[in-house]
């Protein structure tokens, strides 16, 4: 399927004159870098999910046990 699709694509470039052929060929590769550091950002954030979860779960469990304060916002 995915080589049908992209030969579709190809197609559909082909068909357009040389000039728009490169601005479709510079936008392609300016979503796929865009594509690929979506994908890096999902996959470091899928690693630190657990312990985003226990961070988030022991700060709870800190503000009901009534071991946190408010943030001083002069303090920052």
């Amino acid at each position: 399927m995915a080589s049908t699709a992209v030969a579709t694509v190809i197609k559909m470039i082909e068909s357009l004159p040389e000039d728009a052929q490169d601005q479709v060929i510079e936008h392609l590769r300016d979503y796929l870098e865009d594509m690929k550091d979506d994908v890096k950002w999902d996959n470091a954030f899928k690693k630190t999910q657990p312990q985003l979860v226990a961070a988030a779960r022991r700060a709870k469990r800190e503000i009901a046990d009534g071991h946190a304060k408010p943030l001083n916002r002069r303090d920052l």
